[in-house]
């Protein structure tokens, strides 16, 4: 029998973050799509509600303080927990510029995302964690940001090693999630970096070897098997873990 999460997403309204969604509200739980622009992330959500799936929109900016706040207490009054943090929302500025020639401007604007946004995100939805019986973090991050890629790129994404502003954030990530990981180790609630794999999405112009779908049920499977013990197939059904 699967546990009913409730699970919140931001950036959900598309790709991998709208296929982590989908592919979650499959398995059984509430999931609450998290996305900037009012009339997107309504779409999206609409799109799997009328699947018969137990999906609906949170306006979620990350960048916004706003927001964060109203969606943490949207959750507090509707469920009084929450049991799946997935911090997805990313952007990046990088496009085929060389680092030198990236302004800091942009780099900062990548890092209010993917990075400090991640952190308010989390720390505004701790609370509603602790609520929960099991509660998880999961902080989408790339091999792109790992030191053994960074050090020594692989000859096949050699051409991916300069991208300041998206690897550096997300090698932040990695050691944000590794900090909260051992600040939350006693608390019961679990922190973890979730890798979708080379995806084809807008962030790359649609040059990834996997799709969003693939990603976001590569994500999915994660989140169930550290969450409920229960994995879940390629055709979206499940079985004990």
């Amino acid at each position: 029998m699967t546990t009913k999460l409730i699970v919140l997403i931001t950036g959900a309204n598309k790709g991998i973050g709208f296929a982590t969604a989908g592919a979650m509200a499959r398995a059984g739980h509430t999931v609450l799509l998290g996305a900037r622009d009012e009339g997107r992330g309504t779409a999206a959500a609409a799109r799997l509600a009328g699947q018969g799936l137990d999906v609906r929109y949170v306006r979620l900016d990350v960048t916004d303080p706003a927001t964060i706040a109203a969606a943490a207490e949207l959750v507090d009054a509707e469920y009084g927990r929450l049991d799946v943090l997935v911090n997805n929302a990313v952007t990046t500025r990088d496009g085929s510029r060389p680092p030198a020639e990236m302004p800091v401007d942009d780099l900062r604007e990548v890092y209010e995302t993917n990075v400090f946004g991640v952190v308010a995100v989390t720390n505004a939805m701790l609370p509603l964690l602790r609520r929960s019986p099991s509660g998880y973090v999961g902080n989408v991050s790339s091999g792109l940001g790992t030191f053994a890629f960074l050090s020594d790129p692989d000859e096949g994404f050699a051409r991916y090693a300069t991208l300041l502003g998206y690897n550096s954030s997300k090698a932040a990530l990695n050691a944000v999630t590794l900090i909260y990981a051992h600040a939350l180790r006693d608390s019961g609630i679990r922190v973890n970096a979730l890798s979708p794999g080379f995806c084809a999405t807008d962030l790359n112009g649609h040059t990834g070897v996997l799709s969003a779908e693939e990603g976001g049920a590569h994500i999915a499977r994660q989140l169930a098997e550290e969450t409920t013990g229960v994995f879940l197939n390629e055709n979206g059904g499940t079985y004990p873990w």
